[in-house]
């Protein structure tokens, strides 16, 4: 069986939806992900919500090409968590037919995070799509194991998920252990990248290196084979690959592909 390869926001940053389901139909791709909600108050993203001529664009485009929507970004569960903050994301991600959400932990509380992640989970039922917790050492789910640990304790929802990214992979404390451990049915995509791997980084050069400056698959020193011969082999993968020195000289479509061939000798 192929893999499914999806053009993941930070790789096409650069595009409308519009355009990135355009450069992913020409570049190899069979979906697309997007950030239609920032990771951050004024930090970049797509703009579709509230936009419908950009939705209607969106969604001629799947049509034209038969690219759909893997995953949209983000909701990020805090101490003040209210998951209808976000109904309007669960509204254009049903029209896109889009099959998960990304989310991010930030409660220091887990017991509060734990309730309100399965409030998101109750909440994105009707949607169709998953809740996609994403583990990251800078944030309140700092590994794999702490994803687990909070999914299993709200219950393993139908609709729970854990997202592996190889650069959280490769900078936090997650063994191939822990990620042999999840269960295959929390497990729906993972994000393929690279970059120096290590403990040692602070908070702040981890958040540059995931916004700003990933590395193509095979250029750092995380163990990318290991990890994805660790991960079911018809898991489909999110190519995320922003590095914005690399980018300035290259075009979209050109580091689309780019990203897509340079992933495929780990995945193929």
């Amino acid at each position: 069986m192929s893999r499914i390869y999806s053009l993941a926001y930070l790789t096409s940053h650069r595009c409308t939806p519009a355009e990135a389901i355009g450069i992913a139909a020409q570049t190899g791709y069979q979906f697309v992900g997007m950030r239609l909600w920032p990771n951050a108050p004024g930090a970049p993203q797509q703009h579709l919500l509230d936009q419908p001529e950009a939705l209607r664009e969106t969604l001629a485009a799947q049509k034209d090409t038969g690219v759909g929507v893997f995953d949209l970004e983000i909701i990020r569960i805090n101490d003040s968590f209210d998951p209808h903050t976000w109904d309007a994301l669960y509204d254009v991600g049903a029209q896109l037919q889009a099959k998960a959400i990304l989310v991010a932990g930030d409660d220091p509380d887990e017991a509060r995070l734990t309730d309100n992640y399965a409030r998101l989970c109750e909440v994105m039922k009707p949607y169709g799509m998953t809740a996609d917790l994403e583990f990251m050492p800078w944030t309140e789910v700092k590994d794999a194991k702490s994803a687990l640990r909070i999914v299993k304790n709200a219950g393993i929802p139908t609709n729970a998920g854990i997202l592996v990214d190889a650069l959280h992979f490769g900078r936090s404390t997650t063994t191939l252990d822990d990620i042999r451990a999840i269960p295959r049915q929390l497990l729906h995509y993972a994000q393929i990248c690279d970059a120096q791997a290590g403990l040692n980084f602070t908070v702040e050069q981890m958040i540059h290196t995931a916004r700003c400056e990933r590395l193509l698959p095979g250029d750092g020193t995380i163990d990318i084979q290991g990890l994805f011969d660790a991960l079911p082999t018809d898991l489909p993968v999110s190519v995320e690959v922003v590095n914005f020195g690399r980018e300035a000289r290259t075009p979209p479509a050109t580091w689309a592909a780019e990203c897509l061939a340079a992933s495929r000798p780990f995945t193929d």
